[in-house]
């Protein structure tokens, strides 16, 4: 948290158009210079129900949402289900108001539309008497009837945009530029005079209160606004994937979505098909045709995909799966981020796993390690797989557009070609050694794999286990070897990543403490360290990307030079700081668990209270996190 920030929330109900105006209005931050971080919190109803997103912006660096907030854009709910506090759901016209009300800081600023939400209803939630105890700002404004005179009541939120301008001496030029990119003449006239309305509404009000818009010059970089799911799905093109098969779940139809508009420029194909089994299936059948494949679902979509899966291992086919978390089980609460999957990934399907899984903890390792999972998955023919969450799906960071300037990799991975099948071993049977136990070449464990259509390359593709050939074996000795080759190769990949370096440090190499967390709140925890060393603390932290094969080494260096270590990650039952005790036992004492599972994020500052909490041995004081500690303690 510092002075120099704005932290705008805008809120309303779905449909509303929170969605676009916020990436408009972050986008024409980022524009000017500023740094900006979105946060996204809507329900599971198509329209309806109290949504809105925080724009972060600061001069230097925004990879965190903030502690709270000191800007709210009330719209009220215009598909309110029923407008009474007796509703079983109380009054949802007003929620966008009464509901944000205990984030907002102190002397923070409150524009509503008074032309939706009446006098009487603020009285039922004492707005004035809170604004007076907080230092509040309150600016009531007919933002509905400031857009009904220019055209549709969809458009007040851009009469909310220009009351915004007013009050924090914004120039509107940049956010009216997007719209210009969007919208063709007649729609784009009406806004902006919608905008100038609301505008010069709101010079008409004596402004009493100091927030204004942060220091900042012209960006020195091109900058681009992007989303987790955009990086993850501009990566696998980037990639060489040329198919996509799914089937549309929260939060995984992003990366679909992206992929499936995207895909034909590049001669690909996209399917979406009946179920997340046949999705699966679709992407196998794709990749072992020799095409690079992917699929994706959430929790439970990813359930069915188990047995696909299991086919991939044990044919060796190469694919990248990705696995958008959300708060579960079965339907949980689909539009609300959780990490509550990680051992649903890990080991779901059957047998003993043989697979790649990372956890991207920005947008940039959302780009990278996608790539990583391709890479991974062609040359060691084993499925890969991203497991990311709901949080990182959605909000937007700003990054130097020069990042994604990378050549596109068209490396079909460890395919032979017809000549070297002519020189290869062939089985008594007349078949292609694809399951070869001993190749001579290539990488540790990896038998030499032909493509339909190659002359001399054929081979059996089965889900049963099977001799080099293919064909199908059940004899004891074939089966520790084949057993053996295929799980040999986490050692090779594990070697690959270490010299990829997928963790992230942060803070001082000699301090004393240490915390760890893996995927979507890095960036928090990271501004929480630096917060804490600020305060006198000797903190450091390690985002954990690889989940498997597990960084053994480097996790190993980390825990071995701090005293205590505090494990953060957002579910009920400290999957991470299990999986870590699962791989690294002897550092169990050491560490302790921050836990929040109520369906929003962390903040820093909640971090930073952890923490305290955990050396001082006392209490947390607030009731949506859980801390755990360590064994024996």
């Amino acid at each position: 948290m510092t002075d120099q920030e704005l932290i705008w929330r805008i809120a309303g109900g779905s449909g509303d158009g929170i969605d676009s105006n916020s990436r408009y209005f972050a986008k024409a931050l980022m524009r000017s210079g500023l740094d900006v971080f979105t946060h996204r919190h809507y329900p599971s109803r198509i329209r309806g129900g109290h949504t809105y997103v925080e724009v972060r912006a600061t001069p230097d660096g925004a990879a965190s949402r903030g502690d709270g907030y000191n800007f709210l854009l009330a719209l009220g709910d215009s598909f309110a289900r029923n407008p009474s506090e007796d509703a079983y759901y109380g009054n949802e016209e007003l929620k966008p108001l009464s509901e944000n009300l205990d984030d907002l800081r102190e002397g923070g600023i409150i524009v509503y539309d008074s032309g939706l939400i009446d006098d009487e209803q603020v009285e039922e939630i004492d707005l004035h008497e809170r604004a007076e105890e907080n230092g509040w700002h309150v600016y009531p404004v007919d933002l509905r009837g400031i857009a009904k005179e220019h055209g549709r009541e969809i458009m007040r939120n851009n009469a909310g945009i220009g009351v915004t301008a007013a009050l924090l001496d914004m120039d509107t030029s940049e956010y009216e530029g997007i719209m210009d990119e969007m919208w063709n003449d007649d729609i784009l006239e009406a806004n902006l005079a919608v905008i100038q309305d609301g505008f010069e509404r709101a010079q008409e009000f004596e402004q009493t209160h100091d927030l204004e818009m942060p220091d900042h010059d012209e960006p020195e970089e091109e900058q681009a606004l992007v989303s987790g799911s955009d990086a993850i799905a501009y990566g696998a093109l980037d990639a060489g994937c040329r198919f996509i098969a799914g089937y549309p779940m929260t939060p995984w139809t992003d990366v679909f979505t992206i992929m499936s508009q995207n895909l034909p420029q590049f001669g690909g194909i996209s399917e979406q098909v009946e179920d997340e089994i046949a999705a699966a299936a679709l992407a196998l059948g794709a990749s072992h045709a020799g095409v690079k494949s992917m699929s994706g679902s959430s929790g439970g979509g990813f359930a069915l995909m188990s047995e696909p899966l299991g086919l991939a291992e044990m044919s060796e086919t190469p694919v990248v799966l990705v696995e958008a978390m959300r708060a579960g089980p079965s339907t949980g609460m689909p539009t609300k981020p959780e990490q509550a999957d990680l051992e649903h990934v890990l080991y779901t399907s059957q047998g003993d796993s043989a697979r790649v899984v990372l956890a991207p903890g920005d947008q940039q390792e959302c780009y990278e390690q996608i790539r990583t999972a391709f890479e991974l998955a062609y040359d060691y023919q084993i499925p890969s797989i991203l497991i990311y969450d709901q949080k990182l799906q959605g909000e937007l960071r700003n990054v130097d557009a020069s990042f994604f300037d990378r050549e596109p990799d068209g490396d079909a991975g460890s395919v032979v070609t017809e000549e070297q099948i002519a020189e290869a071993a062939e089985h008594h049977a007349g078949k292609f050694k694809r399951f070869q136990y001993d190749a001579d070449e290539g990488k540790e464990g990896v038998s030499p794999r032909s493509v339909p259509g190659q002359k001399g390359g054929r081979f059996l593709a089965t889900g049963n286990e099977h001799n080099e050939a293919g064909h199908i074996s059940e004899d004891p000795t074939n089966r520790v070897l084949q057993m053996d080759r295929r799980l040999g190769k986490l050692e090779s990949i594990r070697e690959e990543l270490d010299e990829k370096g997928n963790q992230t440090h942060h803070g001082p190499d000699e301090a004393e403490y240490g915390i760890m967390c893996w995927g979507s709140h890095q960036g928090t925890v990271f501004e929480a360290v630096d917060r804490l060393n600020d305060a006198g603390h000797s903190v450091k932290a390690i985002g954990v990307s690889d989940m498997m094969p597990y960084p053994e080494a480097e996790v190993s260096e980390f825990l071995e030079s701090v005293e205590e270590c505090l494990v953060v990650e957002m579910n009920a039952t400290a999957q991470f700081r299990g999986l870590t005790q699962k791989e690294l036992g002897r550092f169990g004492p050491k560490l302790s668990s921050l836990l929040k599972y109520n369906g929003n994020p962390f903040e820093p500052a909640e971090i930073v209270e952890g923490f305290e909490s955990s050396i001082d041995g006392e209490e947390l004081a607030v009731n949506n996190m859980k801390y755990v500690p360590a064994a024996g303690d």
